[in-house]
């Protein structure tokens, strides 16, 4: 029984630290290169094992040249010594090139892996992550994780196959002599065991930082007009040096906690020389060693301690490699929070109606959005929400796709609550325009082309002429062809809604949203963009959201969202005909403004 409690203590101790958990879980990404890196890990054993062939060799060289100074001297010992090192040094370099291509492939496939866990996270995850964040956590650990994993593994392997070859010419030397200096080994290596607790706090949040900064250069390019034309340079100067001040802080901190280990490994491995010196001294002059022996019983010595003593250089290193690893193993092992049920059914269409049955949702524990809306939308009807900024009209389309799931209730399509079909063919139902459609680096055709990647020509040149987009295009010399620049940045905001149009044109799904389609542009290219969107809206159903109420007085229903709550329901003429209604308040506060401006 005692045993049986040994080992899970053990085991327990191992599932706290999770660096063995972690690494046994990154052992499968090696297993289709598991013959190069068999090959790399395994030239680290002749690697380090040859490490005592020097110390070895310097013993009959000693006694023989150096002091019977003999004729018969070891003339073939210097050649010997260069032979094996070359060889060394030539082993060294493939087991480095093998390690750099395992690595590269490696990390290359964890990538690719983590890109697609990225794709199919919910909106909450990019709600409360920074770019810099997403950087770090799939771009820069995979590289730090996969690329150190194999280096300190061949390092391990060599260092330890060092270290017993070495240990074993100390003991061939002198085991009185050895036992000194693997008690000094033991004592040199006690304090590493204790960095990794002292500085992970402090790694990460100098991770963090460095997401920070990442964050800081994505914006300065994102929003280089927004800095420009506010002369903002000097406030985002300002954040930008806190940030990197933020950092240099917590790395002297790390300095701080680590910086002592070198000099103290320094000072306990000159303790061990210094008395293997005074008792290898006494031992020579009483003739129980030879000279050969000491020399070469130093000469391992030194070679045994010297990885030691720059081990104390490497802990943050090593830190923030097994930090990396643990976060690549989180980011591998999550599960999406919004994904299909087993069994979830197939949508091919709609043919009754979207509901809304007693839906409560909420960004942030205890604080409701929206309170118990309730409401159905029939097959081919416009369904327009409205009301003030923050009211939650956003947020109810974005529970149709699923990009959210409710807290309560449920949002059914004909009967079958969203979160029972499979969310490709959800999705594949349900087409949405943006208030400020992303379009990808690329040209227009690759744009359009991502609502149906199966489109005809037909169907491609069908959905410019649905969506107003014909003379724009013919106009240009590249046409469809014509590089648009990365986030659209060489088009203007109508002309980026009417490619965000002709992709819902192509996608042809049965349900639309419009979210805020036009409320970004100017009159002229909003004129312009209403008409795409009437055509789009044809023989679909609608849920439009628009802050302007004269373009959804022609819906055929309205509702008023309200505080998250669903407050007044009706076609425009039902709406205005309540006394002190909410509609009928913001529609006559819109037509005031817009006479006065007039």
């Amino acid at each position: 029984m005692e045993i049986k409690q040994k080992i899970k203590d053990i085991i327990s101790k191992f599932d706290k630290d999770k660096v063995m958990a972690n690494y046994a879980k990154v052992i499968p990404y090696f297993k289709k290169y598991w013959f190069r890196t068999i090959l790399a890990l395994g030239l680290a054993i002749p690697i380090g094992s040859l490490d005592a062939v020097i110390a070895l060799s310097l013993k009959p060289y000693m006694d023989i040249v150096m002091v019977d100074k003999t004729v018969q001297s070891p003339w073939y010992i210097p050649f010997l010594i260069v032979a094996f090192t070359s060889t060394q040094g030539l082993l060294n370099y493939l087991s480095t090139y093998m390690n750099a291509w395992v690595a590269g492939k490696v990390t290359s496939d964890m990538k690719k892996t983590l890109y697609d866990k990225l794709m199919h996270k919910d909106a909450t995850f990019f709600d409360t992550k920074s770019s810099g964040d997403i950087m770090r956590l799939y771009n820069n650990d995979p590289n730090s994780a996969c690329g150190s994993l194999l280096n300190n593994l061949k390092n391990m392997i060599s260092r330890i196959f060092s270290s017993i070859s070495l240990v074993g010419v100390l003991l061939y030397n002198s085991w009185q002599l050895a036992i000194i200096a693997i008690i000094v080994l033991i004592c040199a290596v006690i304090p590493l065991t204790k960095v990794r607790k002292m500085i992970m706090e402090v790694t990460q949040k100098s991770e963090s930082a460095g997401g920070k900064v990442i964050t800081a250069y994505n914006e300065a390019f994102a929003g280089n007009k927004v800095v420009t034309a506010y002369n903002l340079y000097d406030y985002q100067s300002k954040n930008f040096r806190k940030d990197l001040d933020t950092m240099f802080g917590l790395s002297m901190k790390i300095t701080q906690k680590t910086g002592w280990l070198s000099p103290m490994m320094h000072i306990i491995v000159s303790v061990g020389i210094a008395a293997v010196i005074g008792l290898g001294s006494y031992m020579i002059v009483q003739k129980q060693i030879t000279s050969g022996n000491f020399v070469s019983f130093i000469t391992a010595l030194i070679m045994l301690y010297t990885p030691i003593k720059l081990l104390g250089n490497n802990a943050k290193a090593m830190q923030t490699a097994l930090l990396a690893l643990e976060r690549v193993i989180q980011q591998l092992e999550a599960v999406p929070r919004i994904r299909d049920k087993e069994n979830a059914v197939k949508l091919t269409g709609m043919n009754d109606c979207v509901e809304f049955r007693n839906v409560s949702f909420e960004y942030k524990k205890n604080k409701p959005v929206l309170k118990n809306i309730s409401f159905s939308v029939a097959k081919g009807e416009t369904f327009a929400l409205v009301g003030n900024s923050g009211g939650g009209k956003s947020t109810i389309v974005n529970l149709i796709p699923r990009f959210y799931d409710v807290k309560s209730g449920n949002v059914m399509i004909d009967g079958v609550d969203v979160r029972d079909i499979s969310l490709t063919s959800l999705r594949d139902n349900i087409s949405v325009v943006f208030q400020d459609n992303f379009l990808f680096s690329g040209t227009i055709r690759e744009n359009i082309m991502l609502g149906n990647l199966n489109a005809t020509e037909a169907e491609l040149h069908e959905a410019l002429k649905d969506s107003y987009l014909e003379d724009f295009v013919n106009s240009l010399e590249k046409g469809l062809d014509t590089n648009i620049g990365e986030r659209g940045v060489l088009l203007s905001g109508g002309q980026k809604q009417r490619i965000g149009i002709a992709r819902a044109f192509l996608k042809n799904a049965p349900i639309l949203i419009l979210d805020e389609a036009t409320s970004a542009l100017d009159n002229e290219a909003e004129k312009i963009v209403q008409q795409a969107i009437e055509n789009l809206m044809k023989d679909r159903t609608v849920f439009v959201i628009a802050h302007r109420l004269t373009t959804v007085q022609n819906a055929d229903r309205i509702a008023v969202i309200k505080n998250g709550e669903l407050v007044e329901l009706g076609n425009h003429n039902e709406l205005m005909n309540i006394e002190n209604g909410v509609y009928k308040h913001l529609y006559e506060s819109q037509f005031a403004k817009v006479q006065a401006l007039a």
